[in-house]
């Protein structure tokens, strides 16, 4: 006969049943509520690509802006040109004082005449003067020598008869050697008139002609030196010097700064998270504040190979001044006429893959 539990003995184990039912319950209800405020996971959508690169530049001339300073030191005596002003390739825009410059080139004007002077007379020899002078002396010696020898003839003749002195006779013999003698030297000087000029006169002659010209040319380079020339075609873009100031080639002292305004470009600075993008020919365009939404296109003309800090910067004071850059230079498209050095925002359009 199976023996019965007391009452007293099932109590604890049905509180404990209903206990395990009660926090099973409640595990349930917090779950669902839990599933209820999360919301149902989406699936992310992918990013667009690409399609622009945003930088800051400046617009500058294709030439870039080219500072004119004198070759030598000195006073400006003239500025010739100012601001706007359109300027040609080798135009004298400035003049130094060159006073003593200029009588240096005429005293070496002068040397040089003497020496090619020199020169022509060792070539050419004597003057036709000259040489009519010492052929006619050679004729007057061989008169005076006929006339001796005469004499001498007549005067031994008339020793053989007897008719005539022996001091005569001696006589007429010692004109006759005098006058052979006369006719030599007229004959030795018409020859060193008529002959041409020694290998080593003409030599020295020649080599003092060319340290003449030398001294000419440099005199003329120095003076030269006092003019300042535009090295391009262009637009004067700044004077930075008057009349009367003092200049040098020794230090930052340049007169004016000139540009070739007719090919217009954007020096951009590009982040160096950007640079894989880039590619040689990509179409850009620029917007600037004062002209609104007009976009002013152009294309990449050039990369750079060396990565830098930001030379040109915005007025956000947020903005990161301590960025690594890469330059690029944008060509504008010809017949664009905005300021040079206006800061501009380029960007750059990306080609996407087909």
């Amino acid at each position: 006969m199976q023996r019965r539990l007391p009452s007293t003995c099932l109590l604890p184990r049905l509180l404990l049943r209903w206990c395990l039912i009660l926090v099973l319950a409640l595990t349930a209800l917090a779950t669902a509520r839990a599933a209820e405020q999360t919301p149902a996971r989406r699936d992310l959508p992918t990013p667009a690509p690409r399609t622009i690169i945003a930088a800051l530049g400046r617009v500058e001339p294709a030439s870039e802006e080219i500072r004119v300073a004198a070759a030598m030191t000195g006073r400006l005596a003239e500025v010739a040109l100012d601001e706007g002003q359109p300027v040609r390739r080798g135009q004298v825009v400035a003049t130094l004082e060159n006073d003593d410059h200029l009588a240096r080139v005429q005293a070496a004007a002068a040397s040089a005449g003497v020496a090619r002077a020199a020169l022509d007379r060792v070539i050419n020899g004597a003057r036709p003067s000259e040489r009519e002078e010492a052929a006619a002396a050679v004729r007057e010696a061989q008169a005076v020598l006929a006339r001796a020898e005469r004499e001498a003839k007549r005067q031994q003749g008339l020793a053989d008869k007897r008719l005539g002195s022996g001091q005569e006779l001696d006589n007429a013999r010692s004109a006759l050697d005098i006058a052979r003698a006369q006719v030599a030297r007229a004959q030795a000087q018409q020859a060193v008139v008529d002959s041409p000029a020694r290998e080593d006169e003409q030599a020295r002659a020649e080599a003092e002609l060319a340290l003449a010209q030398a001294r000419l040319a440099e005199a003329r380079a120095v003076y030269e030196k006092s003019f300042v020339r535009s090295p391009i075609d262009g637009v004067v873009l700044r004077r930075f010097r008057r009349a009367g100031e003092q200049v040098t080639e020794m230090g930052d002292t340049p007169i004016l700064a000139v540009g070739d305004l007719s090919q217009l470009r954007v020096r951009a600075e590009v982040d160096e998270a950007d640079i894989d993008l880039l590619r040689l020919g990509q179409e850009a365009y620029i917007e600037a504040a004062a002209y609104g939404e007009r976009r002013i296109p152009g294309k990449i003309a050039r990369i750079g190979k060396l990565m830098g800090r930001k030379q040109i910067v915005s007025d956000d004071p947020a903005e990161r001044k301590d960025s690594r850059v890469l330059e690029v230079l944008i060509d504008l498209e010809p017949g664009i006429a905005i300021p040079v050095g206006l800061r501009v925002d380029a960007f750059i359009v990306l080609k996407l893959p087909q």
